[in-house]
């Protein structure tokens, strides 16, 4: 028999699983495990100030590393707290490992008291309760590798007075990555094979849609191989962006937030090829974004209805790399390839496109979001990681910054919530921890969390904070005025964030003009730790995709 109480065992086995950083808020319910992971292990624990911004912490670390991101929350009002992020993680095919503490199995009752398992699973996630002491590793063991392989957040629940119960066995554990499948890449059906070939042989501008899935397995190079050889165009959904801007005829991101040209470009298209890319409403727009291509997906997990829509005219279930080279292998087999649309004339246009040319006047000591956005773009060195929260100001972020690596991308926006990008970006942070993570972020978002500056500062995170400042919730106030109502209940003031960012002691600046961005770059690296700078936005200035969406221009 041990000596160790079941919280003990428990902190050693997520040690042995590869946990190495935790984020937590602590209470009754996870107070003993938390503590034991940072003091008795050295996994290093960031104690966040709300439940939300904790798990939020861990997505982050998750998208940074590929790794399962662990936070812990306790029992009843901690656990409540989590429910938006839970269902963001499961949207984002984020894996994670929540320990939520629980009320007492034998209490007669308890304050705290809630059936946590509906809860979760209303999210996506997956619930692992711990009901028996003979059951609490395997019940570990279970959580780490439902979310490694199915990449979605398990809760795991723990009741309080079960982890002070005395471990009755040896504490011997087997972590999940001994008992998991042997990653593979599936190959394609050599006759799904022959019928893509026949399908490019037929096609004259064909489009490649690269999707999270071909950033994750590496499927890029064969993708674009492929492009060139069958003269397609290349785009990404928006969790891939970034995977082709280095390529002449890379068309930026398919859907939502593309730009007129890749437009006119996907109207014009006969053939669409899917990688890894869910191909749903916002990257297909509705279905109408190429109305006149025949489709085909490559998928581990295709699916022929998705969010409403009919997918694909063929479904390949495969690994995107492995069906990419099977497809090339077969072109220069048969001696097939075209150049398509690729042009020296398109590459020029692609290259020197200007986004959204359209005119609008600038308020004083305010700077068109746009124009702000191309200067950052061009002094914020390429390496860095960007994290981009969700709100109107991400159509600005996603359209005007270009040529970063995907991996360097963690745009915040699955399940549409404002309020998780400034967790995601401690996450990212703490995980880099070397100062050149930029978060890009909305006034209004910021301020929901704004308790987490106090975070940043006490445990040391090196994060720069570029704070878009309408005074608005912005996308409400383009809405109301697309329909010509009165847009004041969605205004509430710029205020200064500068000071608030110097009131939780972190450096703050203020920019209410252009030109400045590259002397304030070299200070932060220069002086490193955290900063905020509160950029006060031209706040009528709709994005283009809003002026297409809900103001009605083509």
């Amino acid at each position: 028999m041990s000596d160790m109480k079941v919280y003990e065992v428990m902190a050693q086995a997520f040690v042995a699983e590869g946990v190495d950083t935790h984020f937590a808020l602590m209470g009754n319910a996870n107070m003993y495990w938390s503590s034991l992971l940072a003091l008795k292990y050295g996994v290093r624990t960031i104690h966040a100030r709300h439940e939300h911004c904790a798990t939020a912490m861990a997505a982050g670390y998750s998208r940074a590393t590929g790794k399962v991101g662990v936070s812990s929350v306790t029992c009843g009002p901690g656990f409540t707290q989590i429910m938006t992020e839970l269902t963001c993680a499961v949207r984002g095919g984020t894996p994670l490992v929540v320990f939520g503490g629980d009320t007492q199995l034998n209490a007669s009752w308890s304050i705290h008291e809630l059936d946590m398992g509906p809860l979760a699973v209303a999210t996506g996630a997956h619930y692992v309760p711990i009901r028996h002491i003979d059951r609490v590793l395997d019940c570990v063991r279970e959580a780490f590798h439902v979310a490694r392989t199915q990449r979605r957040p398990v809760v795991l629940g723990v009741p309080m007075d079960l982890q002070q119960q005395k471990f009755p066995y040896l504490p011997d554990y087997k972590p999940s990555t001994d008992l998991g499948p042997t990653r593979q890449r599936p190959h394609p059906d050599p006759a799904l094979v022959d019928q893509v070939v026949e399908m490019i042989a037929a096609a004259k501008k064909p489009i490649i849609i690269g999707g999270r899935g071909a950033v994750r397995t590496g499927a890029g190079p064969s993708l674009e191989a492929l492009a060139e050889q069958c003269g397609a165009l290349l785009a990404t959904s928006l969790p891939a962006k970034g995977l082709f801007d280095h390529n002449p005829f890379g068309i930026g991101i398919a859907g939502a937030f593309a730009g007129n040209l890749a437009r006119e470009l996907f109207a014009e298209s006969d053939l669409v090829i899917g990688a890894a890319v869910g191909l749903g409403n916002y990257t297909t727009e509705s279905g109408y974004l190429y109305p006149n291509a025949r489709v085909v997906q490559i998928d581990t997990n295709p699916r022929g209805l998705w969010q409403g829509l009919r997918v694909a005219d063929l479904h390949i279930r495969a690994d995107a790399k492995a069906t990419a080279d099977a497809i090339l292998a077969k072109l220069r087999e048969r001696r097939i390839s075209a150049s398509g649309m690729r042009t020296e004339s398109l590459a020029l246009r692609i290259a020197n496109e200007v986004v959204d040319p359209k005119e609008y006047p600038v308020a004083p000591n305010t700077v068109d979001p746009r124009t702000a956005l191309l200067e950052l773009d061009r002094v914020v060195p390429k390496d860095w990681d960007i994290v981009v929260g969700n709100g109107h100001f991400t159509n600005f972020v996603m359209t005007h910054m270009r040529d970063r690596a995907a991996d360097r991308w963690h745009v915040i926006n699955d399940f549409g919530a404002i309020g998780s990008g400034l967790g995601a970006g401690i996450g990212v942070a703490v995980t880099r921890n070397n100062g050149k993570v930029l978060l890009i972020e909305g006034d209004g978002s910021l301020l929901m969390h704004i308790q987490e500056l106090e975070t940043i500062k006490r445990h040391g995170v090196q994060l720069l904070m570029c704070i878009l400042n309408d005074g608005a919730y912005g996308a409400e106030a383009h809405k109301f005025r697309a329909q010509k109502m009165d847009a004041k209940e969605s205004i509430h003031g710029r205020g200064d964030l500068a000071a608030v960012a110097k009131g939780f002691g972190l450096r703050g600046a203020t920019v209410t003009a252009l030109g400045g961005f590259e002397a304030l770059v070299r200070g932060y690296q220069k002086n490193g730790g955290a900063e905020l700078w509160d950029v006060h936005i031209e706040d009528k200035i709709p994005s283009a995709q809003y002026r297409r969406v809900h103001f009605g221009e083509s």
